[in-house]
């Protein structure tokens, strides 16, 4: 399994202590943000770190980008450093909806190139569950340094995707929000219903286990195989959601699977929808209903 992708709490709990390891308390409530950092500060696993998907995660400043943008990766850089990650550093996010916060942090640390990051498979449930010990102290980050290094991930901005929707392009748009957000059905916090002309419903959730913790990587890799094609390169996958976060847990699972190499719509739908010019449709939609 590559070394970027998952550990489990037993091996985590084994390198509490170690000076390498940071780890950062990913959860967070679209529809109550403030309930995040509350969950943390009842209890969190020991010298964890609270990373916020809308200060940290995000910089929501941005226009017309989707109500997630990403950051300058420059800031992110620094905020990782200013949170004590330097080149040695071995980073676990963790949270408590399945990874689908935490594989937004996994997502951006590999963006700008930090490699030694992983995702706490089965999250804070799996650590209690375990029978592991919580803690309310918040830790004194001790300031670091990351060397600059080449994007280990890949970005598809609104204009390519335009060319994906349009039929223009030979890559493929996975969307990983639940089936009644793509079909139209219900739309909670986008103004606008439906999905993207030509993409492919990909539920996140359809990664995890009863246990919320990821799938196999064969059965993973029969998942998207069944979506895209066998004999899809994972190049040419794009992946989006609301607003580029739950689309950062089906690359991962690609990952995982063995399939590297797609990217991500940072801007997702919430982007989409921020023009209404920009087509959409409804109902189920996969690509071989356009063939």
């Amino acid at each position: 399994m590559p070394v970027s992708s998952l550990i489990s709490v037993e091996e985590l709990h084994s390198l509490i202590g170690e000076n390498s390891l940071l780890v950062f308390d990913c959860r967070f409530s679209l529809k109550n943000p403030a309930e995040g950092v509350d969950r943390y500060r009842q209890g969190h696993i020991p010298g964890a770190i609270y990373a916020n998907l809308d200060e940290d995660l995000s910089r929501l400043t941005t226009p017309h980008c989707g109500r997630h943008p990403l950051p300058p990766s420059d800031a992110f850089r620094h905020w990782l450093e200013s949170q004590g990650v330097g080149d040695d550093s071995l980073l676990v996010c963790y949270d408590d909806v399945g990874g689908a916060i935490a594989a937004r942090l996994w997502w951006m640390a590999g963006w700008i190139g930090v490699e030694n990051v992983r995702l706490l498979d089965g999250g804070f449930d799996a650590w209690c569950a375990a029978g592991f010990g919580t803690d309310t102290r918040e830790p004194e980050p001790v300031p670091a340094t990351l060397s600059e290094s080449r994007p280990r991930r890949e970005i598809c901005d609104i204009d390519e995707v335009s060319h994906i929707a349009s039929g223009d392009s030979d890559c493929l748009l996975l969307d990983a929000r639940e089936a009644a957000r793509f079909e139209g059905r219900h739309e909670p916090l986008d103004p606008v219903a439906g999905h993207i002309p030509r993409s492919i419903n990909a539920p996140f959730g359809a990664n995890l286990d009863e246990r919320k913790r990821f799938l196999a990587p064969d059965l993973l890799r029969a998942r998207f195989e069944s979506l895209l094609g066998a004999e899809i390169d994972p190049c040419g996958v794009v992946h989006m959601c609301g607003s580029g976060v739950t689309a950062c847990h089906n690359l991962l699972a690609m990952e995982v699977a063995g399939l590297n190499g797609s990217r991500l719509f940072p801007g997702s739908w919430s982007q989409w929808v921020d023009d209404l010019e920009r087509p959409v449709e409804t109902g189920r939609d996969t690509m071989e209903d356009k063939e």
